[in-house]
């Protein structure tokens, strides 16, 4: 007797699952400011429910704005551009949140500019400040991505000399964006590694030379005089140096931001600003403060830990996100 054996049918292979489509910069920025703009589009909706508007909306509209860390003059803004169209009248959250994206845009329009790299200055300098745990450290590594994707040498130096970690973690960025790093031993002078790495960058060729630097406002004194020597150093080995001082403000510290941007404009001479950790907060109104009283240029903005999650700002985008407008 015949037995006919069984076949088997071939298991189909089985397909990789299509990789999840990278959302566009606008919506991760979005969600980034979902927290912020929740909680102001609830508080909106909580006063103009069923109200007309007249002096006491309007009142409770100005401290909805300011608690939010718009600032002051943001929140009149947007309550006197409400007054000369709607008193009087229904008016709904939504169109209370459309008058906010615009007169939020109007204010960050001025700040909104792109760096630019004046190269005629060889290596062109970028001095980095801000409070430690700001993200200064990441900042310059994801810049560093972006300059050297661009056909740029970069060379960066490790001048928080304080921390290990922050050292190691320069160390890592310099690997991955293979951007050679001037470091030197723990606790040695900051400005003499800064001389250095001005030498070591020049003679390389380097375009650009990004030098990290401590925050420790605690010990606000020591490190003002620290900052001040580094700028006194890269002077003298060029005049203009350094060419662009940037400061990275943590939206998560609200009010502080005012005052620490205050504080490193007058010691280092900040020129531009990075706007780090909107996505961990629900006061990503500070930036509009921060706009309407400093006026200094917002260079970048940060919304999460990735590499291009680092993206240069754009006032409308922001003030569209902020205020839940599509």
């Amino acid at each position: 007797m015949t037995v006919a054996k069984k076949v088997e049918p071939k298991a189909e292979p089985q397909k990789a699952p299509e990789p999840a489509p990278r959302r566009s910069w606008f919506q991760r920025m979005r969600d980034g400011l979902a927290r912020s703009s929740r909680e102001l589009s609830g508080n909106i909706a909580g006063v103009f429910t069923k109200r007309k508007l007249d002096g006491d909306t309007l009142q409770d509209l100005e401290d909805v704005l300011i608690r939010a860390d718009l600032g002051v003059e943001t929140a009149l803004r947007v309550t006197d551009s409400l007054a000369s169209s709607r008193y009087g009248k229904d008016v709904s959250d939504t169109e209370v949140r459309a008058v906010m994206a615009a007169e939020v845009e109007k204010v960050l329009t001025p700040v909104a500019k792109p760096l630019e790299l004046d190269l005629s200055h060889k290596p062109h300098v970028i001095l980095v400040v801000g409070v430690n745990g700001t993200g200064k450290t990441t900042t310059i590594g994801k810049l560093a991505a972006k300059l050297t994707e661009g056909g740029l040498s970069v060379m960066l130096a490790a001048g928080d000399t304080f921390r290990a970690a922050a050292i190691e973690q320069l160390k890592i960025w310099g690997e991955r964006t293979k951007s050679p790093v001037i470091a030197t031993k723990l606790g040695a002078d900051a400005a003499g590694l800064a001389y250095d790495a001005f030498e070591k960058a020049k003679e390389a060729g380097s375009d650009v030379l990004i030098i990290d630097t401590a925050g420790r406002l605690q010990n606000k004194t020591e490190l003002m005089a620290e900052l001040e020597k580094i700028v006194r150093v890269l002077g003298k080995l060029d005049p203009e140096a350094p060419h662009t001082v940037l400061q990275t403000v943590d939206a998560t510290t609200g009010q502080n931001a005012l005052n620490q941007v205050e504080i490193f404009r007058n010691v280092a001479g900040v020129n531009g600003l990075v706007m780090t950790k909107l996505d961990g907060t629900a006061r990503g109104g500070i930036l509009v403060a921060i706009a309407a009283k400093h006026r200094l240029p917002v260079y970048f903005i940060g919304v999460g830990e990735q590499v291009d999650d680092l993206e240069p700002f754009s006032a409308s985008e922001f003030a569209r996100a902020i205020a839940g407008v599509a």
